[in-house]
Parts: structure tokens; C-alpha cells; sequence
């Protein structure tokens, strides 16, 4: 995922193994030995930062998002409009302050750079198990490890993720919400005794969703990032005196691209998972097919795409920044040439 080559990563290779699938730009390193517990450490901090700057950037856009998708009573009159981005906002900031935009969003960090640091690292590693030679780097083969990686930091990172909406969905209340109070109500909610399972509902959507977006995402940007690099657009998109580091606006351009295409692709399957999640808080659980039913018979096809607007508007920043900050960091701890 990066523009330049790892130093040190922690698969082990043999002599025949090709660096250009250990990397983005054919310039790794291979760990011969024992693995390389110091890159695990600096790549993992460097996704988690990446993700967490990425995540902050768009926090007030996602909030909103959440409310339009789970067909929030509140802001629906706003979910129908063009503007309804900006009204709803406003809404928000008037009767809760600003503050209540970021409602939720430490829940969305102490998930992300987990999530983040192992969807990164599981993704290298991923390529120098599956791609060991040029002529194995396909995009097909690049599709299954974003899949892979997307579907690894998913599971690892599910229950925080369902907390987040929780803290996210809710909007009126005589007490404020804490992780606490959250955890209870969901370990609970579907018996008397309580159950760990419940901290996974909705999983199966969510893992149909992660799929196609985790590869989609980190395919278009290879794919970018590998045309930015020919011979065409090379003397405008490498830095100066570089052969395979790209520019700040052609490294932004690149994940910008794969975070809108990537949210096309699943974004249907994003809002029947985000309904699943909030069903036990509206008294409507049911599974993938029936919530699908519900969904088109109040808005029809429209209603799969409700809040893709702001989708748009948010994912070209959130991956953007997740990739910008993702390489930048790991050049400052020293594991890029």
C-alpha cells in the first residue's frame, strides 16, 4: 500500500522471491530469518495513526451519515434533500453543540487504529504470500488481499464497531450514554443471561459489505498509483528526482479514487449492515433478506443508496488521508527507502 519500499518486513522469502509483490514499488526488503517484530510494531502505529487521522478528519460527516442510513426519526426530513447535509448539521449543532458532530467518535478511534494497524500490516503481508512473482501480480490476486485483510481487522475489531453505532445512533436521552451502559444493554438485549454473540450482530452483512470494499479500495489505489508511475504521467505525478514516490495531490488523487469507487460498490450492502446493528434499539430485529424488504418497500432502490451524497463527500478525504498519512508515517519511522 505504500509508494515506497519496506526496509524490513516480517514474512520470510526465499532468493526467488520478486520484491515487487512485498511492495508498492518493487523495493522490499526481505526478512530472511526469525520475523521482524520492530516492523510489525512501526507498520502497525503507522496504520493506526493513519486511520485515526482519517477517521477525525470526517467524524461530524460519518455521524450524520449514520443517522440518515438508520432511518433516525429525527433526521429523516433531512435525509430527502440535497441540502440535508447542512440542515442536519445545523440541526446538530443547535440543539446539541458541536460537540454532539463527534458524538461517538472516541468509540470510532479506539476501533479504528486497531482495525486501521491490522488491515494495513495483514495487506502487506498478504502480498508477499499470495503475490511472489510479477507474473502472479494480477488484479485478482490484489482483490483477495484487500478482501483478506478488510475481513481479518473486521473480525478482530466487530464489537467496537457496534458500540461506535450505538453511541452514534442515539440522540435524545435523559442520560448520557457510556461504553458501559452500552456494553450492558447489548450483552443483554437478547436474553435474560446475556450472551458475548451479541457484541457480533450484524456481522454477516458486514463481512459481505467489508469484502468488496476492502478490495475494491486497495486495488483502484495500486492501480492508480502504478498508472500515476508510467512513463506519461511520471514527470508530473513522481516527486522530483524520485522514480516511484508519488507527489502530496497525485498520492491524495490516488486514494480519493479508491475510497469513491470502493463505496459505490458496497455501499447497499453498508446500509442494510448499519440497520441490522440499530434493529434492537427500534424494536425491529431481523436478518439480511428482511431487513432488504423493508428497506425497498419505504424508498424503493433510492433507499440502498440513502446517504450516498455524504458518502462521496466523506470517503475521498477519510482514504485519501488514511494512505497519505499511512506512507508518510512509516518514511518517519523508518521502514520506507
Amino acid at each position: 500500500m505504500s509508494d515506497a519500499g519496506i526496509r524490513s518486513p516480517l514474512a520470510t522469502g526465499s532468493s526467488k522471491t520478486n520484491g515487487h509483490s512485498h511492495s508498492l514499488d518493487g523495493r522490499s526488503k526481505l526478512c530472511e530469518s526469525s520475523p521482524n517484530w520492530n516492523f510489525v510494531l512501526k507498520n502497525g502505529l503507522a496504520g493506526g495513526v493513519a486511520g485515526c487521522a482519517a477517521k477525525t478528519i470526517v467524524a461530524p460527516l460519518e455521524r450524520i451519515k449514520i443517522l440518515f442510513q438508520t432511518a433516525n426519526p429525527h433526521f429523516i426530513p433531512h435525509s430527502t434533500s440535497w441540502s440535508g447535509l447542512f440542515t442536519a448539521a445545523r440541526h446538530i449543532r443547535t440543539s446539541h453543540g458541536v460537540s454532539a458532530l463527534f458524538k461517538g467518535h472516541s468509540a470510532s478511534l479506539m476501533r479504528v487504529f486497531p482495525y486501521a494497524s491490522i488491515n494495513f500490516l495483514a495487506y502487506e503481508q498478504l502480498r508477499v504470500g499470495i503475490i511472489r512473482s510479477p507474473e502472479k501480480d494480477t488484479p485478482f490476486r490484489r482483490f483477495c488481499c484487500g478482501s483478506m485483510a478488510g475481513a481479518i481487522s473486521t473480525v478482530v475489531t466487530y464489537p467496537l464497531e457496534l458500540i461506535r453505532i450505538r453511541l452514534a445512533f442515539e440522540t435524545v436521552h435523559n442520560k448520557p450514554l457510556s461504553w458501559l451502559r452500552i456494553c450492558r444493554t447489548i450483552y443483554v438485549e437478547r436474553g435474560v443471561r446475556g450472551a458475548l454473540l451479541n457484541f457480533y450482530q450484524g456481522l454477516g452483512p458486514t463481512m459481505l459489505g467489508v469484502l468488496p470494499y476492502a478490495g475494491t479500495s486497495f486495488l483502484t489505489h495500486d492501480l492508480m498509483r502504478d498508472w500515476c508511475r508510467s512513463p506519461v504521467l511520471a514527470p508530473y505525478t513522481l516527486e522530483v528526482g524520485s522514480s516511484t514516490r508519488l507527489t502530496t495531490v497525485a498520492q491524495l488523487s490516488c486514494g480519493a479514487v479508491a475510497g469513491m469507487v470502493a463505496q459505490t460498490v458496497s455501499y447497499p450492502i453498508d446500509v442494510l449492515r448499519r440497520r441490522i446493528q440499530v434493529g434492537t434499539v427500534v424494536g425491529t430485529r431481523s436478518g439480511i433478506m428482511e431487513t432488504a424488504h423493508r428497506v425497498f418497500l419505504e424508498r424503493g432502490l433510492r433507499g440502498f443508496y440513502v446517504g450516498l451524497t455524504i458518502g462521496y463527500v466523506k470517503v475521498a478525504p477519510m482514504v485519501a488521508t488514511s494512505f497519505y498519512v499511512y506512507d508518510r508515517m512509516k518514511r518517519w519511522l523508518g521502514i520506507l527507502e
